[in-house]
């Protein structure tokens, strides 16, 4: 496989569908819908839990939710295994929310007593988005500083970091195409997809360093090379891994659908960067060392 010939394509591949999730996040801005469909923990605004009591089906509850908020974003979901039911919608004022509870009771009959209901101000959402941003950058610092130290080589470290940055930008984007709700599992979905892609990139350039005595004066064919013995082992694990996810995907409620699509989507980025980008990265790093000298 020729990975090194055809690495200014993969970077151009990289570049156009990064370049259009950025158009699509614009053009949500501009039709007022906003770059993202932020969840109340990022946003901000009101979480209420009530227990129907019977059997219910969301887009009922959803319509007269959106009827009287003049919300178009509202997010109902019910509690797995029972007849409880999550409403998550922006800060409205107290009149305006008694009045959907008022009209849910006397559509379902629930005692209002069985009504949870949960502020969360943009202050603390502000934070959360803060905490988010900063998790990523150290958990991607850290992986630079390990891998460079294991490679004893800081090129190494920043093409590998390089990747992944590639991976959580286009795992952000799919957030916005698909309008998933960005909530707190947006990290946990983030740094999983890290960690899976450092894992293959890991192995790549291992045998690369192994195969570096074989291929001394020769980085196109070490690297191609490389990547074909560890192609296998690559592709399998990420197969092995989407089938799992798809499952979750495919049989799982609302919550689990937002958590594992994006998820399915870096775990196949992942792949590709380990074996298209992070190699050619490295071998365009080298060369231009190369080059000066």
């Amino acid at each position: 496989m020729k990975i090194i010939e055809n690495r200014n394509k993969f970077f151009w591949l990289s570049i156009i569908i990064i370049a259009i999730g950025i158009a699509v996040m614009i053009y949500n801005k501009l039709n007022g819908n906003g770059i993202f469909n932020y969840d109340v923990e990022f946003s901000g605004g009101t979480s209420i839990q009530i227990d129907i009591g019977k059997d219910f089906v969301n887009t009922d509850i959803e319509k007269i939710v959106s009827d009287a908020t003049n919300q178009s974003s509202v997010q109902v979901q019910r509690v797995l295994n029972t007849n409880q039911v999550m409403i998550k919608i922006k800060s409205v004022e107290k009149s305006v929310r008694d009045k959907f509870i008022n009209e849910l009771a006397q559509k379902y009959g629930f005692d209002k007593k069985s009504v949870t209901i949960s502020d969360i101000s943009p202050t603390i959402s502000n934070e959360m988005q803060r905490s988010a941003v900063i998790s990523i950058l150290l958990a991607c610092l850290a992986i630079m500083i390990y891998v460079s130290i294991r490679f004893h080589n800081m090129k190494t470290g920043a093409s590998a970091v390089i990747a992944l940055m590639h991976d959580s930008a286009i795992t952000i984007i799919s957030y916005a195409i698909f309008r998933i709700p960005l909530n707190y599992s947006f990290i946990a979905v983030v740094l999983t997809i890290v960690g899976y892609s450092i894992n293959a990139t890991i192995v790549i350039f291992d045998r690369i360093r192994e195969n570096m005595l074989k291929f001394k004066n020769d980085n196109v064919k070490l690297i191609n090379t490389s990547v074909m013995q560890t192609m296998r082992r690559s592709l399998f694990t990420s197969i092995t891994t989407l089938l799992s996810i798809i499952c979750l995907y495919l049989l799982g409620v609302p919550s689990i659908k937002d958590f594992s699509l994006p998820i399915i989507i870096g775990i196949i980025c992942g792949t590709y960067s380990s074996i298209c980008l992070a190699t050619s990265i490295w071998f365009s790093m080298n060369n231009k060392v190369k080059s000066k000298a």
